[in-house]
């Protein structure tokens, strides 16, 4: 994994994505993060019915923790996504990452680092991966009335990281001397072969 603060001349923006102005990209991911959350509750119900999680049956002081500890839970899982975001930039080498939140996103990102496309992907999936299988687990070992209390952190977490699948799936197929530089919301993808593209086309 590498990450660079300069890029070569050679290299120029073949792509751009910007989740916070680009409406129709916007309404998309959210609209697949709507789908996620929605066919996640039907399946599972299946196998766990959602009922469990508004059981009164050990009183209401252990009804209301349940609702305290999902509340609580997502607010530190979404520190911990873009941590995880950042720790990846991090280990492939940036050197200026950066948070915010937007009043619809929160972002990690660096303005100044621009990283190779494994490294990307990686950078962008870690969260999904690392916390589906760290909630799974977690899931597997709750009593049923708090399974939905994790499975509900693991919804947030599959349709939270909608906008990093997107992306990702933008970027999988472009060229693998890729480099892309990810603010949070706003991504730019430069390769040297859009140069080349463009010059054999005028040609």
């Amino acid at each position: 994994m590498k990450a660079f603060q300069q890029i070569p001349d050679t290299y120029h923006e073949c792509a751009r994505i910007d989740l916070q102005k680009d409406k129709w990209t916007s309404l998309l991911v959210n609209i697949l993060a709507l789908v996620t959350m929605v066919l996640m509750t039907m399946g599972m119900t299946f196998f766990r019915p959602i009922k469990a999680l508004f059981d009164m049956s050990q009183g209401l002081g252990v009804y209301a923790l349940r609702f305290v500890a999902l509340i609580l839970g997502y607010i530190l899982y979404i520190v911990l996504h873009e941590l995880t975001h950042a720790c990846m930039m991090r280990l492939a080498g940036g050197q200026d990452v950066q948070f915010g939140f937007t009043g619809m996103y929160a972002y990690a990102g660096s303005e100044q680092d621009y990283f190779d496309k494994s490294s990307y992907l990686c950078i962008a999936l870690a969260p999904l991966v690392i916390w589906f299988i760290l909630l799974a687990l977690l899931g597997s070992v709750m009593p049923p009335d708090w399974f939905w209390v994790v499975y509900l952190l693991q919804m947030g977490n599959v349709a939270g990281s909608a906008g990093d699948v997107y992306v990702a799936f933008r970027v999988l197929p472009m060229p693998k001397d890729l480099l892309v530089m990810d603010t949070g919301v706003r991504m730019m993808m430069l390769t040297k072969e859009f140069r080349n593209r463009s010059s054999d086309a005028n040609e």
